[in-house]
């Protein structure tokens, strides 16, 4: 049994290796992405579904209540957070609105829409990405798989996709929530100064 762990911890490291080399560019093309947002004064709509929402919900919690360091808190909300909201439009609308409407009632024209999915494949955040593009906002959608999803279909030329190249939904979900404490951080640096290699 130690040896499992030790190999799992093994291609743990392998994949967020793997991940990082990969995906640096584009983590730094989505912090900027996001100071870009923010110093516009717009807000960040988050939304995930499952171990993914719980990552959308820690990622406004950071940039709300702070990272690594005190400063004012960012504006971000976590549209998966108020069960009784998307109970309530599940029930009267379906669960592929339970974001989209949310998004209608709160997105404006400059504000970014954060998806997080291991596939990308959910109607509910493909439907969220059609809303968000209607009201004029930007996607950044972290997802995972080794082949385009639904939600990739959607994106357009000024969206950004951070897809972890794997089919393992823990190795998604770990490098995501890497992924995230990096945007942060490159984030705070940006807009608080600090930013050291």
């Amino acid at each position: 049994m130690e040896q499992r762990v030790v190999t799992l911890f093994h291609h743990s490291i392998e994949a967020t290796m793997n991940a990082g080399e990969l995906l640096a560019p584009l983590i730094a093309e989505a912090s900027e992405m996001i100071v870009h947002t923010l110093l516009a004064e717009n807000k960040l709509l988050i939304c995930g579904n499952g171990l993914s929402g719980a990552l959308s919900q820690s990622f406004s919690a950071q940039l709300m209540g702070g990272f690594e360091r005190e400063r004012p808190g960012l504006p971000a909300l976590a549209l998966n957070g108020d069960a009784i909201t998307i109970g309530t439009v599940a029930r009267n609308h379906g669960r592929a609105e339970s974001y989209a409407r949310q998004i209608r009632a709160l997105g404006q024209p400059g504000d970014l829409l954060v998806i997080i999915s291991t596939d990308g494949s959910d109607s509910n955040l493909v439907q969220a990405i059609r809303a968000a593009h209607d009201r004029e906002m930007g996607v950044l959608a972290l997802t995972g798989g080794e082949s385009d999803s639904d939600c990739t279909a959607l994106l357009d030329v000024h969206d950004i996709e951070l897809r972890v190249p794997s089919l393992v939904a823990s190795e998604v979900h770990q490098v995501h929530l890497l992924t995230l404490f990096c945007l942060c951080d490159l984030i705070d640096s940006s807009l608080f100064g600090g930013y050291e290699e």
